[in-house]
């Protein structure tokens, strides 16, 4: 069985939180990867780096998913983020949720990942291929002074 919360620096597994969400109840679930893609914007990207504050980030997903759970009705609902460097296609982030109907499986996981960008204390870091890095909020570049 696999935590319903965690944030680590080994590569995330999506299919053992689809697993874990997987409820005679649900008719729906729902498995979001946020991946490392090769861009942002007009710069090509090498690999992103995240860092956080794991206690408070933890404590705050946790907080989400028990908001999620109850907003949305939820069966189950897994949230894994990674920490460290993520090379690309990897996933950085796993929301798995599973409810009785598909709407609120889908408004369940798309609320969560808007609130993790907004409120958990996860940074990102993105390197460039032409050399480089700046950390990212949002759509917003910052590179380093």
């Amino acid at each position: 069985m696999i935590p319903d919360v965690a944030v680590s620096d080994s590569p995330l597994d999506a299919l053992a939180a689809r697993a874990s969400v997987s409820d005679p109840a649900a008719g729906a679930i729902v498995l979001f990867e946020g991946t490392a893609r090769d861009h942002h914007q007009d710069q090509a990207v090498e690999s992103l780096a995240y860092e956080a504050f794991v206690p408070m980030a933890e404590a705050e997903l946790r907080r989400l998913r028990t908001e999620a759970m109850s907003r949305f009705s939820l069966q189950r609902c897994v949230i894994h983020h990674r920490i460290g460097p993520v090379p690309l296609l990897q996933a950085a982030v796993v929301i798995a949720v599973s409810s009785a109907h598909r709407k609120e499986a889908f408004e369940a996981a798309a609320w969560l990942m808007d609130r993790i960008k907004e409120s958990v204390p996860i940074w990102k870091k993105e390197r460039y291929l032409q050399g480089g890095d700046a950390w990212v909020e949002g759509a917003e570049r910052h590179p380093p002074i």
